[in-house]
């Protein structure tokens, strides 16, 4: 069990999430506390309306293992993302999972992502839909999407992972590193499908969760984005030219 406490961090783009923001972080405090290891990066932006912001600086005064990173400059939730994935990676942590707050990605994964990642895997990827796997009150409309994004993945670009949609992922820091020098063109969702096509090659394992969206909102702009980066890589994929990491 000594892998548990290793140098690893957890990147979370927060916005909007005072509604579930305790019971989140108290989860979230949990795992911390047993596994005597970790540190967790909240990302916040301008996309944020409510008291988000104020609640993760208070909680940051209180366990310095809860770091605010204000970024302003963001402008999608891509963007997000990857200032987690950039400021975990410049501080020098080993191991780095990226999760969605609101309690949509249970953090007593974490630990089983911990172990994927010691056990030979440079990537553990979550999948809602192998074994031990599941969507919990999920709305049929989101539900739609993801599917047809792992089916449009698997057939345009060849995917091999169950699930090519989830948020829930772990990399060791030299993974991240040659993430954050590759151009991403996805705006918004369509970007864990991007990720993990670039990744295709790497050593990999899925590792089952259960995901809870409570919102059936998809946006347009959204959709059309993923349209447009799904077609850019597959038209990459039949002239031989597809990018990976």
């Amino acid at each position: 069990m000594n892998y548990l406490r290793d140098d690893w961090a957890v990147v979370v783009p927060m916005a909007n999430e005072a509604p579930d923001y305790e019971p989140f972080v108290a989860a979230l405090t949990a795992v911390l506390d047993r596994l005597e290891s970790g540190r967790v990066y909240f990302i916040v932006d301008n996309a944020s309306k409510d008291a988000t912001l104020q609640l993760c600086q208070a909680t940051g005064a209180k366990d310095s293992r809860f770091v605010t990173i204000w970024a302003p400059e963001n402008r999608n939730l891509v963007h997000a993302y990857l200032r987690g994935l950039k400021e975990a990676h410049a501080r020098g942590h080993r191991l780095i999972i990226e999760m969605d707050a609101g309690l949509s990605h249970d953090p007593n994964a974490i630990p089983m992502f911990l172990r994927v990642l010691n056990e030979g895997n440079e990537c553990a990827l979550g999948s809602r839909y192998i074994n031990g796997g599941s969507n919990v009150d999920s709305p049929l409309k989101r539900r739609f999407f993801s599917l047809t994004g792992t089916v449009l993945a698997r057939v345009l670009l060849g995917a091999k992972l169950s699930d090519m949609t989830s948020g829930y992922q772990g990399f060791h820091a030299h993974i991240v590193e040659k993430l954050l020098q590759k151009p991403i063109h996805s705006t918004a969702h369509f970007y864990q499908t991007e990720v993990r096509y670039l990744l295709r090659k790497r050593r990999i394992m899925e590792v089952p969760i259960h995901y809870r969206a409570p919102s059936p909102r998809v946006s347009r702009g959204a959709i059309a984005n993923a349209l447009r980066t799904l077609g850019y890589y597959a038209l990459k994929r039949m002239t031989f030219k597809a990018p990976e990491i």
